[in-house]
């Protein structure tokens, strides 16, 4: 862990960003070991709410939410939030001068516009000797922490994990004694909360889904998936099932702690029979850093450029109508439009789902990967940018450990296998819910009497498929081979 300044009695301003808990949080320990009047900052940042054209958005409720719970916490312990909105790279200079702050915290954000952003607030802060300090939080390794023997990054996951398990011990994982120095934080006088409407947002179905903000919230989510970690390895996959932990949107925003997770995740996979389950989710952990560090070292990925640059030009139809139907969630293939309708109305996806529907999306449909990720980008509550942008570079087989391009998902058999009887089809699919266990994973195929017993008119009630299976597949795998003579295969 990096090194904290030395200590005096000088004023900090710790800026919370992606990071919205009180415990175990590097930037405001080591600006709490320092100094006698830490100032804690967070600013709903203009330069990235505006460009949020939805403004029924669950993200910004989210963050609201949480940051209303961490403004009471910090109360409660003797300091307090100053909520500001507007841009970040204006107000948090313009604090810091007017609160005479000698040195400003924050943990990093791996994104190349907040690195950006970063980058111009020190360069401000410094024209006034404000020193910026600025820590890991996010990962457990970041950056170059972990390297191959060649001292180059690893773009492939499994020999980075590897390293990955080998380099992490108790040191890495132990949490920053927050509470120690808690008695340092600044006596402000109690300031405002902005309210959700005054930001230019309404307010979601949030409130109704089984996804709590917070710390309380995260740790309230924690709690129950401990109780079933055992099983994580082999009901992850079902989405009909309560099989995975639904921590990903607290990741996202910092309302738990990654090392918190990770300790947990490390004793679990060294008991018994609880080892495989828990060993399993520690690889998605593991997941989050390999993704974080690719983005680090390869930025250009996050303007659409794909990781490997014989796929870069794809020549894909990209009919809009198609990419309207999948959006939609009416393409007739049922898994899918059951997840569409997902995200749609709640702003989550199952994981084996995000795969399904990507790979029907690029490898079905013939739509450039970068529309399903700009979609997703907009939808999900858990958004995270490296992540998403892995996942779908992944199923497009344009990324770092990518699915080979000639692997291609069945869509009726993925949803024979992970959703057998049906059920979350029918949840998000209502009009298929009389269809029997074997007649709802391709109802197209359903004898014209039968429909008419179901009261089911294809085409009207539900739609006819968009495309054929494997018409599309081959006209996919030609578009692949046709790309590029020398094909990486790992």
């Amino acid at each position: 862990m990096p090194l904290a300044p030395q200590k005096s009695n000088v004023n900090a301003l710790v800026w919370f960003r992606r990071d919205l808990r009180d415990y175990d949080h590097a930037a405001l320990y080591h600006a709490l070991k320092i100094s006698t009047q830490v100032l804690c900052v967070f600013v709903f940042d203009t330069d990235i709410l505006d460009q949020l054209s939805d403004k029924a958005d669950r993200r910004v409720e989210f963050i609201w939410e949480s940051v209303r719970e961490l403004k009471t916490a910090l109360q409660a312990k003797g300091g307090d939030l100053i909520v500001l909105h507007g841009s970040a790279r204006k107000h948090i200079p313009a604090i810091a001068l007017q609160a005479n702050i000698h040195a400003v915290f924050a943990n990093h954000d791996y994104e190349p516009n907040a690195n950006a952003r970063d980058a111009e607030v020190a360069v401000t802060l410094a024209k006034h000797n404000i020193a910026f300090h600025h820590y890991k939080d996010h990962v457990i390794f970041e950056r170059d922490e972990v390297l191959n023997l060649a001292g180059k990054p690893y773009g492939v996951f499994t020999p980075y994990k590897n390293k990955w398990l080998q380099t992490v011990n108790d040191f890495y994982v132990q949490p920053y004694p927050v509470d120690a120095y808690i008695h340092n934080l600044a006596q402000t006088l109690s300031s405002e909360l902005p309210s959700l409407e005054s930001l230019g947002f309404v307010r979601t179905n949030l409130a109704n889904m089984r996804i709590p903000t917070g710390m309380h919230g995260g740790l309230q989510l924690f709690e129950d998936f401990e109780n079933r970690i055992e099983k994580y390895k082999d009901a992850r996959d079902f989405p009909a099932i309560k099989g995975v932990s639904y921590l990903s949107v607290h990741l996202r925003f910092g309302t738990v702690s990654i090392r918190h997770l990770a300790r947990h995740a490390r004793s679990r996979a060294n008991t018994g029979s609880q080892s495989i389950g828990a060993q399993t989710w520690l690889n998605e952990l593991i997941w989050r850093d390999f993704y974080a560090q690719i983005l680090h070292h390869n930025p250009q990925v996050a303007f659409g450029k794909a990781f490997k640059a014989e796929f870069e030009s794809l020549p894909f139809p990209n009919s809009p109508a198609l990419f309207q139907a999948w959006c939609d969630g009416k393409t007739g293939y049922p898994l899918v439009d059951a997840a569409m309708r997902q995200i749609n109305q709640t702003g989550f996806m199952h994981n084996r789902l995000r795969m399904v529907a990507a790979s029907f999306l690029v490898k079905d449909l013939l739509v450039d990967w970068r529309w399903g990720e700009r979609y997703f980008a907009e939808k999900l509550i858990d958004f995270d940018l490296s992540a998403n942008n892995g996942g779908w570079q992944w199923a497009a087989s344009t990324g770092c450990d990518a699915q080979p391009w000639f692997r291609i998902f069945n869509p009726i058999t993925q949803s024979e296998r992970f959703d057998a009887q049906g059920k979350f089809i029918r949840k998000y699919l209502p009009e298929l819910a009389q269809c029997n266990d074997r007649e709802i994973h391709a109802p197209w195929l359903i004898p014209p009497l039968r429909l008419q017993a179901l009261n089911l008119t294809l085409g009207s009630d539900y739609p006819l498929p968009v495309v054929d299976h494997a018409s599309q597949r081959t006209l996919a795998l030609a578009l692949y081979k046709n790309a590029s003579t020398k094909i990486e295969f790992f």
